[in-house]
């Protein structure tokens, strides 16, 4: 079912969300939601708290390959380590029509758990790598606008409150 992607300022997109106790049933139907959604928007990425749920929960798929996906779903994911710079263009489902370049790590080593409750790590670089930083920052309630300077925040508000009430 695809699921509603809750757009900047809501406030639940601030929130720092709870670990996932259980993979329950109901979080095996929120996974499919959620890649479905992430897949109709034609997103890389997609948190639990972007559909209205404070669940540490993220699916990932950069391949871009409609005949192959390659779907990552990350449970409880955690970033234990990060290298390197990368400065590149993000964007983000949850604020529509705007990009601008963030600083990031270029490598990140994340451990979270799969649907099965196994414990995997990844060994990210490149989009990869951006995708996890950017999701898991949205388990924390941080946009990837909140990495901007206070002047590229102000003008960025701007912006996109003029782009919202003009429709």
């Amino acid at each position: 079912m695809i699921r509603k992607i809750l757009a900047y300022p809501d406030p639940i997109l601030k929130r720092k969300s709870a670990p996932v106790a259980i993979i329950s049933d109901a979080i095996k139907e929120l996974v499919r939601d959620m890649a479905e959604t992430m897949y109709e928007a034609q997103g890389v990425g997609l948190a639990a708290p972007q559909v209205g749920v404070n669940q540490r929960l993220v699916v990932i798929d950069v391949s871009q390959r409609d005949d192959r996906p390659e779907l990552i779903v990350a449970i409880n994911p955690l970033i234990v380590h990060a290298e390197g710079d990368s400065y590149e263009e993000e964007g983000c489902l949850s604020i529509p029509k705007y990009a601008a370049n963030v600083h990031r790590h270029a490598q990140v080593v994340v451990r979270a758990l799969n649907l099965a409750g196994e414990e995997i790590t990844y060994h990210a670089d490149g989009l990869l790598a951006i995708a996890f930083q950017h999701e898991i920052d949205h388990l924390d309630g941080i946009l990837f606008v909140d990495h901007l300077s206070p002047l590229k925040k102000e003008i960025f508000k701007k912006k996109y409150r003029r782009q919202t009430e003009e429709g």
